[in-house]
């Protein structure tokens, strides 16, 4: 709960009780209270794409030679096309036996290729345009086990300012309507609060892609996604 306390100007400043929160309503402190809604929808400007890899070995010594080269392979092609190091984050990393069910199906030389396994992931944050090249540099460096986007803003304050300006305006245009209906005019703010609430992602319909020639594989269709905020205000004026 955000919340934000605005000063009446002089007028029905003893109105308010001391708990910011109590309005007290009497003759001498004629008030309209209101709560409002609002929302704004804005393209993600911001990208956090999961990438990682799994791979085997014989041993433990070979599936880590083996994850080794992966690992380095996969920041190296990153860094390589201008990615920073502060924008790569480790997520997780482990060298484990393959469990007997992981191989049921395979043919016994397969199991003895598989006794162990390598897995590393990493989240690379970068701006939304890029999250398919990002997505595409990882997974040709053989990031085997990625995909996952998430969304966001540079800036998360912006929005939610935005849709409790918005649904503040909202509450305001209809604490002016009940004013004319009791034949009176709409005094100063004395008290708001607001609440930005949990907010659905849109998704974006991809972009159609021609079909990629053999000899070269072009980066998946992404687009950024549309995020939605919305507030809700509560606010409390004076009439006068």
């Amino acid at each position: 709960m955000k919340i934000v306390r605005l000063t009446a100007i002089a007028v029905c400043a003893a109105a308010v009780a001391a708990s910011a929160q109590t309005i007290q309503v009497s003759k001498e402190n004629r008030t309209i209270s209101v709560t409002a809604t609002d929302k704004v929808t804005a393209m993600a400007d911001t990208a956090t794409v999961h990438v990682g890899f799994i791979t085997y070995g014989p041993s433990s010594d070979a599936a880590y030679a083996n994850g080794s080269r992966l690992s380095n392979a996969i920041v190296k092609a990153l860094s390589d096309a201008g990615v920073p190091s502060s924008a790569i984050e480790s997520e997780n990393q482990a060298v484990a036996p393959v469990q007997p069910y992981q191989v049921e199906k395979l043919t016994d030389a397969e199991k003895a290729q598989r006794k162990f396994q390598v897995t590393q992931s990493w989240t690379v944050r970068t701006n939304a345009d890029d999250a398919a090249k990002v997505l595409d540099l990882a997974v040709k460096a053989g990031a085997n086990q990625s995909g996952q986007i998430d969304w966001s803003f540079k800036d998360e304050n912006a929005p939610e300012a935005e849709a409790a300006a918005k649904a503040l305006q909202r509450a305001r245009t209809q604490a002016e309507q009940m004013a004319q209906s009791l034949n009176a005019k709409l005094g100063a703010l004395l008290y708001a609060s607001n609440e930005v609430q949990a907010s659905p992602i849109r998704p974006v319909m991809m972009r159609a892609m021609a079909a990629p020639a053999a000899e070269k594989v072009q980066p998946l269709a992404i687009n950024p996604r549309q995020i939605e905020k919305s507030a809700t205000v509560h606010a409390v004026f004076a009439i006068e």
